[in-house]
């Protein structure tokens, strides 16, 4: 394999952002064949030693998975309470990392990759990549909450900005939001419905960016499609062959 910089290896082996790889290099975590990295360096796969502490860093080929996660799977590596991780529902997950975390009671689509460096554009806010979700409130009627999330509503003192709205009444009294943000802060829909009022009671994500959950049932997972491969990274701002 042709030489690579340094900073893009350490993304495409899963350690980090390339951003962040920088900050490793600078630190002096980083070693390449015994010596300390510099910054600018290039490697190449499968014949320089890079190490980090005591762990030798492996390429790792670039995967990229969509999973429906199920109620109760926890979006992490491992968990303390010995919960079920989304790392435990794929096959030799190794090197994978999620892109942009879905709480414990939130369902739906999670993007997994290998690409450290698009994980990190992914949920960058420079890069506003739209998410879409499906949310069944209570506490608050149809017409007043969609009134609200058409206007200016706040959470931590910053606006909420949607790029799309559907509000529908739904059964019980309850109501069905679809919302669509290009933006991850924590818990934020269901944050900004509490700030108006309301109570999510069920939560999917349908959409990352390009790529939809379709019927993908719960607990499934994909390997996504060439053309979706190359939407997220046209999305990012980079290419599929970006390894320079």
């Amino acid at each position: 394999m042709a030489s690579m910089r340094l900073q893009r290896f350490l993304a495409r082996a899963g350690v980090a952002s390339r951003r962040q790889a920088e900050e490793l290099i600078k630190a002096g975590k980083i070693r390449v064949d015994g010596k300390p990295a510099e910054l600018g360096m290039s490697v190449e796969p499968g014949r320089s030693r890079v190490t980090m502490g005591r762990k030798v860093v492996n390429l790792v080929a670039r995967r990229w998975i969509v999973m429906h996660k199920p109620m109760g799977v926890v979006t992490t590596a491992s968990d303390e309470e010995g919960r079920r991780t989304v790392l435990d529902l794929i096959p030799n997950p190794t090197g994978l990392t999620y892109v942009g975390r879905l709480d414990v009671a939130t369902t739906g689509l999670l993007l997994l990759t290998t690409d450290g460096e698009a994980v990190h554009r992914l949920t960058h806010p420079r890069y506003r990549i739209p998410r879409s979700y499906i949310a069944l409130v209570h506490g608050v009627d149809s017409a007043a909450l969609e009134q609200q999330a058409r206007g200016r509503v706040l959470v931590d003192e910053r606006p909420v900005l949607p790029s799309r709205v559907r509000v529908r009444p739904g059964r019980d009294g309850r109501t069905v939001l679809e919302v669509t943000l290009t933006e991850g802060r924590n818990r934020i829909v269901r944050r900004w419905v509490e700030a108006m009022g309301g109570k999510v009671e069920r939560l999917a994500r349908v959409s990352y960016g390009p790529v939809r959950l379709g019927d993908l049932p719960s607990g499934g997972w994909r390997v996504i499609t060439p053309q979706e491969e190359a939407r997220i990274y046209k999305a990012i701002g980079m290419t599929t062959e970006d390894d320079a």
